[in-house]
C-alpha cells in the first residue's frame, strides 16, 4: 500500500533550525521514499511499511532532543502528484 505522511516538526529550543534541517536531510538520505518540503512541513511518500520504518526511526532519533514535538498526517495513497480539481 502507498501512503503520503505530512509531518511537522516543533524541537522547542532556540536554534530550532538545526534540528530541523538534520531531520529532514537524514529523510532525504533515504532512496526508497520520496521526500517534499516546504515552509510548513515535510511530506513523505512511499511504500507503507517502508516509510514507517525510516519515520520512526528517524522521529526516534530527534526525540533525543529534549521537547520535540511531531504532528503527522497521513493517507494511504500517494498524493506527491496529486493536483485539485477546478
Amino acid at each position: 500500500m502507498q501512503i503520503s505522511i505530512d509531518i511537522s516538526y516543533y524541537p522547542l529550543t532556540e536554534k530550532y533550525l538545526e534540528p530541523i534541517k538534520a531531520f529532514i536531510a537524514n529523510l532525504n538520505s533515504y532512496e526508497e521514499i520520496k521526500v517534499q518540503t516546504n515552509g510548513m512541513s515535510t511530506q513523505v511518500f512511499g511504500e507503507y511499511n517502508t516509510v514507517m520504518g525510516i519515520i520512526t526511526d528517524e522521529i526516534e532519533q530527534a526525540m533525543e532532543l529534549p521537547h520535540s514535538i511531531f504532528i503527522l498526517k497521513m493517507v494511504n495513497a500517494t498524493l506527491d502528484t496529486y493536483t485539485p480539481e477546478d
